[in-house]
């Protein structure tokens, strides 16, 4: 298996956009009202906030914990603020939260430390970050609150159904795109 550095092909501090962001962005824009108070965990280049504010008019936060993540979204006029998961948040705040985490699962062994391992790497079921994103995203949420999750099929998209279920969620597949290796899914979690 080839490692993180060959498969993203360059170096950078920062998760550029991708096939997953966009169908992120387009998903969510999609379901997402002008109304709502929106935050985006793991902004990375702040693509997915800037996508859905502009297409919805809906005022749009993004958080990450690489500040060079933040540096980068707020240059894409993005309000961000560096923070783990959702963390600094306060209880109920949010009308939608969007998430595209690291999913892919890695060996540990193989891991190196830097910014785009950890915008990639999801340990090595790939749901390392997921899980406690799942334990902890219902606190943000408005009480009619939902979830727009990014899943892959590389990291068991019936794992992650199962752990938001755990957690009071149910899950519909608003949209499903394969490619090569995996098949990626948006979820929709709502309480």
């Amino acid at each position: 298996m080839t490692d993180l550095a060959e498969r993203r092909g360059m170096e950078t501090n920062v998760y550029q956009p991708a096939e997953d962001s966009h169908l992120l962005a387009e998903v969510a824009a999609g379901d997402i009202d002008e109304s709502d108070l929106v935050l985006e965990v793991g902004t990375g280049s702040g693509y997915v906030s800037e996508f859905v504010k502009n297409e919805t008019n809906a005022r749009v936060l993004g958080s990450d914990v690489n500040p060079h993540a933040c540096a980068n979204a707020r240059e894409r006029g993005v309000e961000a603020v560096r923070a783990d998961l959702v963390s600094p948040f306060r209880d109920g705040g949010f009308d939608a939260v969007l998430f595209n985490p690291p999913y892919l699962p890695t060996d540990p062994d193989e891991e190196r430390d830097d910014w785009m391992e950890r915008a990639l790497s999801g340990g090595e079921s790939g749901r390392e970050v997921i899980d406690p994103f799942l334990d902890a995203v219902g606190r943000v949420l408005a009480p009619d609150g939902r979830v727009y999750l990014l899943v892959s099929s590389l990291s068991g998209v019936e794992e992650v159904v199962s752990r938001a279920s755990e957690n009071g969620f149910s899950a519909v597949a608003l949209r499903d795109e394969s490619f090569p290796f995996e098949t990626l899914s948006i979820l929709k979690l709502v309480r």
